[in-house]
Parts: C-alpha cells; structure tokens; sequence
C-alpha cells in the first residue's frame, strides 16, 4: 500500500501516537479520520491536519459507536483501507493494594478499551475492508494494532495494562491468518517508552531517570518514530501476523 493511497482509521488519534500516525499519511498525501472521546482535541487536530482528515466522537468499547465511525470515515474519505488502533489508558495498580484488592470494574474497563476496544475497531474496519477492490497482490487493507512490551515484561502494578497489551499480541496471528482470504494484513507494534502526553507532568528527577533507563538511545521514544514503524508496515506488503518492538532495547524491571 503507498501512503498517498492510504485511507486510515485511526483511534486514540487526536493526540500522542495516532496523531504522530495522522501526521505521517497526511504528509504522505494520504487521509486520515481520527476516532476519539476528546471533540476540543479532536477539532484542534483536525485544523491542524486540514481538510484531508475528519473527527469523529468514538467510544471504541461500543460496538455501535466504532462501526458509525468507520462508515463516517468510510464516506469522507471514499473507502477504508488501514485501521490503526491507537486508544488506550495505562490502568496502573496492584492487585492487592495497600486498602483493597483491584476493583474488577478496573481491571474491566482497562480491558475493555485497550484490548475488547481494539478488537472492535479491528473487525469493524476488517468488514468495510472486505469490500474494497484488491491491488496487483491481492491486498485489500492493513489492520495495525499497538500493542506494548509491557505484553512481555509486565512490571508490577501492571497486571491490568500488561494484561490487555497481550491479549493485543494474542489476536495478531489469529486474525491475520483467518483474513488471508480477504487479502487483509494484520500487524502489531509493541513501543517502549514514548513521549506522549502522558508523561509531560513528570517530575524533571523522575523523567530524567526514564530516559537513562533506555539502553540505546537513551531518551524516550519519539511519536514520529512510531509513526515511521507504521508507515513501513503499511508499505511493506511481506509484513504480517507479527508484532514489532521499538523501545531502544529496553526491557522492563518488576519495578
């Protein structure tokens, strides 16, 4: 697929990563509509994009909302042939706190956006791609799901989190080898540890430690980097059923 032919979905997209992922297929000639719960960010990334990328209010945990979203983008952008997955909260917490067990509604709602919310935006799209015309190989779309290496080395506190990145790895194979008849690709890209908004409230002492933590480079990870991964993998035909780390060959302590 070449990123000016791209018509991605992209959930989690006004900002961090999905809008680093925007950003790039914009840039590429491509168009993007981008799924989220935030309108005031989402009417901000979209002056910012132009008129080549539209906002939709998006619950990705709706079966209802998220396919209403991916025909709106459908009919904007004249088809849908990438998914990006990008919506996701940390979920933070032991299981056995200091005053109480984690609350099963918690534990829930962390799965519920960052793996249940993915596989729903995942064979929503699969479905509208399912109706495009295939390219010379056969190609009808690419699904790319982000994943963590928090799926690998779960520190602790990170039951909930670690949990549902897996369960994001878990699909990959799966999927990807049920949509071969369909001509879809499905991939996964588990980041280290990024620059997104997330950490911008850090302490200096404690964003400084962050960095050093990376063995090489030693810096947290760059959106842009993130989206360069993205754009490979939608231009490289031969990825599929995988997932790609970028985290500066970190692997995480227990804590």
């Amino acid at each position: 697929m070449k990123l000016n032919d791209t018509k991605a979905v992209i959930s989690g997209g006004v900002s961090g990563l999905g809008f680093a992922v925007a950003e790039r297929i914009i840039a590429e000639g491509g168009r993007v509509t981008l799924l989220d719960i935030n309108d005031e960010k989402g009417a901000e990334a979209k002056a910012a994009l132009g008129d080549r990328s539209h906002y939709v209010n998006t619950d990705v945990r709706s079966e209802d909302s998220v396919e209403a979203a991916v025909a709106a983008g459908r009919k904007f952008m004249g088809g849908v042939n990438a998914a990006i997955s990008c919506a996701g909260v940390l979920g933070a917490g032991r299981v056995l706190g200091r005053e109480a067990p984690m609350a099963l509604d918690y534990f829930a709602n962390v799965i519920n956006i960052n793996l249940v919310g993915t596989f729903n935006l995942s064979k929503t799209a699969a479905a509208a791609m399912n109706e495009n015309e295939p390219n010379d190989e056969g190609e009808r779309g690419v699904i790319i799901n982000t994943a963590s290496v928090a799926a690998y080395e779960g520190q602790i506190g990170q039951a909930a989190y670690s949990a549902s990145k897996s369960g994001v790895v878990g699909l990959t194979l799966p999927m990807a080898r049920e949509f071969t008849r369909f001509g879809i690709r499905v991939m996964s890209i588990a980041p280290g540890v990024f620059h997104t908004p997330m950490v911008d409230g850090m302490p200096e002492q404690v964003f400084e430690a962050l960095n050093a933590s990376v063995p090489f480079p030693s810096r947290l990870g760059r959106p842009s980097e993130f989206a360069d991964t993205v754009a490979f993998v939608l231009e490289n035909a031969y990825m599929n059923g995988s997932t790609i780390r970028v985290d500066g060959a970190i692997r995480l302590e227990p804590k």
